[in-house]
């Protein structure tokens, strides 16, 4: 530790500190603003110079290391001198449109001119002109007069978010921000950039012009998305959401949001939003009262219930609802005699029901990854699935830690990976098998040869190992080999063993018992021998599941289904009642993250038109019905029931047993290889019209090895016909080299793929 004096105040520091950390530690303001805690230095803005003893002219705080005994000084005569002569030349250009600008009220260069600027200015010449450009539906940067090139967005890019989309052009006075040859920006962090912009140059293009920042209410809540957990500001005016703003916390989300959490709320407001309760009669859909909609539905329920016996009754539900709603779902339905509830609707392999240990989790805290030394990650579409957790591992990586990867595809993951096995779905089983066996071989002082050897070669050598299982191996059906593999793997390095949980509440739906019971159907079954009955919470059947062809015949098939959807969607189709219930912003709940993190949230605003939360929905229900205990009267009440005796860090375990593992048989014909898209995993984020307007929101396509449509006689952009079961869609045609040969990346989850069958299976491609 080092000791300096800042302002008469003795500090202690660490050696390698700045000037600005040792400040910030002791709690001295310096005013700056291209710094930034979590970017590198750049200096560029000169704001925060200060008086250093025996220093013959001023330094930047930002960039000035500690030395033992160094004398600082903030607010000296020199200082302040220095830090008004610099504010000067930061106005000489700068538009005087504070009363127009998005960033008024909450703009550093505003906040600092306040206490560093001039009365007037001694500038009368001409003010430069940046033009403004577009850089995609997210980020506006209209304005790029007020941009002071603190290169904020630009370090943003390189080092976070892991690709360099904005670039300093030109020099001297010419000097401007853009994105290259004219490109735009799309990056699934790409928002972030607006909120380290310290003045008005880039801002939210969803918000642009909709509210000043004084005229907003805050209220704190938690991302219903990813299964991070991360911390939100939702601000509202006019009981109606207008912005979303990230909460720090450096052991979740750091300072940082995706952009699925930061402009879902789009989705809110959207046209589709279901209102009012609506029954089917004759084949037509009529808005009726509450009373009469659950009447009808509760009718229906008992009916079925005491003719063809309770089992014949099948719950589905989406673990992007709160932990209150899925137990009392869960509750209703045993309440009523049927096992039939499950929320894992595109798993695939349910061989391990009953040999689990526990909920499966993330195995650490989210904040171990950054420490981990080496990583094996294990089907995963890390950048579009877990964006934070990706730029988390890419810090990691610069720090020395080796990211081995094994998977279908080969996206690029921003980062430099040490190894990697791209292999066909059929493959992966083996491939992990080959893992485990070199490293038996390793740990004996041996060595082997390949790619496998090579990912168990950096393994053996780590101290503090990681290994994950991503959305795609959970979807496998092969599921409970790979975990057993990837749990042997983690325990032969004595490494950690974890899942990258799919949605906000994937944890949760486990702890609130949302899984059938002995003698009770999983989703898979339920959909492929249908029930007559079925009640959906937040479920949109051909998106949501494994395998839409069939859920959608299961739907069609049943004699009542009852959905409860903050949305009028293709349940219109095959519902029977739609129940409108309210999204996340709209009722109080509880998520679990997907390292066992329990946070509650309230609601922002009101329900719209005659909404209701999901819990007091199925707790009328339940009294319509006559089942014990359903009376809570708030959704704490209902937390408090969920929760009671369960100790939640005893419940996570990851730890299977008894699971034979065996190499799949050569699979014949084109695989498919199906991710969700990042901006289709759930009915708010489907409706954010901004988000659809991106580049990763872009119609599906038929991506192939060259080789592949080589064979199949077809070319890059032609229009083909994907067959698989008893549906089949047209898409166009795309190469990708970096695809295994036998497969063909086709995404799940999407309007335009919905007749096509199960994530996973063989499938045809020929010419449309």
């Amino acid at each position: 530790m080092i000791n300096i004096e800042i302002d008469g105040k003795q500090i202690q520091t660490e050696n390698g500190a700045t000037v600005m950390e040792a400040a910030q530690q002791a709690g001295i303001t310096i005013p700056h603003l291209c710094y930034h805690k979590k970017l590198s230095i750049a200096g560029n803005c000169r704001m925060c110079m200060v008086q250093v003893e025996k220093a013959p002219k001023p330094l930047p705080a930002c960039a000035t290391p500690v030395v033992e005994g160094m004398k600082v000084f903030t607010h000296s005569e020199q200082a302040v001198k220095a830090q008004q002569g610099v504010m000067e030349f930061l106005l000489v250009n700068h538009p005087l449109d504070c009363p127009i600008c998005d960033q008024g009220g909450e703009c550093m260069l505003q906040d600092i001119s306040v206490g560093y600027g001039g009365v007037h200015s001694r500038y009368h010449e001409e003010k430069r002109v940046v033009l403004g450009k577009d850089i995609g539906p997210l980020v506006a940067a209209e304005e790029m007069s007020r941009c002071i090139n603190c290169t904020r967005c630009v370090r943003f890019g390189q080092e976070i978010a892991g690709q360099m989309e904005l670039g300093q052009a030109f020099r001297g006075e010419h000097a401007e921000i853009m994105s290259f040859v004219s490109g735009t920006v799309n990056s699934e962090l790409s928002g972030n950039m607006i909120d380290l912009c310290p003045v008005g140059a880039l801002t939210s293009k969803p918000f642009r012009y909709k509210a000043r920042s004084w005229e907003l209410s805050r209220r704190r809540s938690i991302s219903a998305h990813d299964s991070l957990g991360s911390g939100l500001a939702v601000h509202t005016m006019n009981n109606r959401v207008l912005r979303v703003l990230p909460i720090e916390n450096d052991d979740i989300n750091e300072c940082w949001l995706s952009d699925k959490d930061r402009f879902a709320y789009e989705g809110l407001n959207s046209a589709e939003r279901l209102t009012t309760p609506m029954i089917k009669q004759d084949g037509k859909w009529q808005e009726v009262e509450w009373q009469v909609a659950l009447e009808y539905a509760t009718n229906g329920l008992r009916h079925i219930a005491n003719g063809m016996g309770a089992e014949q009754i099948g719950a589905l539900a989406t673990a992007y609802s709160t932990l209150e709603e899925l137990y009392l779902l869960q509750k209703f339905m045993r309440g009523i005699g049927s096992q039939n509830v499950d929320f894992r609707l595109r798993q695939s392999d349910f061989s391990v029901d009953g040999k689990q240990q526990g909920a499966p989790w993330l195995g650490m805290p989210i904040a171990d990854i950054s420490k981990a030394d080496r990583l094996l990650i294990v089907g995963s579409f890390l950048r579009k699935d877990h964006p934070l957790l990706a730029a988390r591992i890419r810090q990691a990586v610069k720090k020395g830690a080796q990211a081995n990867i094994i998977h279908s595809t080969d996206d690029d993951l921003l980062m430099k990976v040490a190894n990697k096995a791209i292999v066909a779905p059929d493959a992966l089983v083996e491939v992990l098998m080959q893992v485990s066996k070199a490293l038996a071989v390793e740990k004996q002082g041996q060595s082997a040869s390949g790619e496998a050897a090579s990912i168990a070669k950096s393994l053996a050598s780590g101290e503090r190992v990681v290994v994950l299982l991503g959305n795609f191996a959970q979807q496998h059906p092969q599921a409970a080999q790979l975990q057993a593999l990837a749990q042997q793997i983690a325990a032969l390095c004595k490494g950690k063993f974890g899942f990258l949980g799919e949605a906000a509440n994937s944890v949760g739906a486990y702890l609130a018992q949302v899984t059938p019971g002995a003698k009770g159907l999983n989703a898979a079954s339920m959909l492929a021998t249908p029930r007559k009955v079925y009640v959906l919470l937040n479920v949109e059947a051909e998106l949501d599941c494994a395998n839409p062809q069939q859920a959608i015949a299961a739907m069609q098939a049943a004699d009542l289904v009852i959905a409860m959807s903050a949305y009028k969607n293709h349940a219109m189709e095959y519902a029977d009642v739609l129940l409108p219930i309210a999204p996340f912003t709209e009722t109080s709940g509880t998520f679990i993250s997907t390292e066992g993190r329990v946070q509650s949230f309230k609601g922002a605003v009101k329900p719209q038109g005659e909404a209701r939360p999901a819990w007091k929905v199925l707790r009328v229900l339940g009294n319509l019905l006559k089942l014990d205990g359903f009376d809570q009267d708030t959704s704490e009440a209902v937390r408090d029931e969920a929760m009671n005796g369960v100790d939640v860090a005893a419940k996570l375990n990851n730890a299977i047993d008894g699971v034979e593992v065996q190499a799949a048989p050569s699979a014949s014909g084109l695989q498919r290889v199906s991710e969700v898209p990042i901006y289709a995993t759930d009915a708010v984020v489907r409706r954010s019209a901004p988000l659809q307007a991106t580049a990763d929101a872009a119609p599906p396509r038929a991506w192939l090895h060259s080789d592949e449509l080589k064979k199949l006689g077809l070319q890059a952009g032609e229009s083909v016909k994907i067959s698989q079961g008893q549906g089949s869609v047209k898409l166009l045609a795309a190469a990708d080299d970096k695809l295994p040969k036998g497969v063909a990346r086709i995404a799940a989850g999407h309007a335009a793929t919905a007749a096509l069958g199960a994530m996973f299976g063989t499938i045809t491609v020929e010419r449309a």
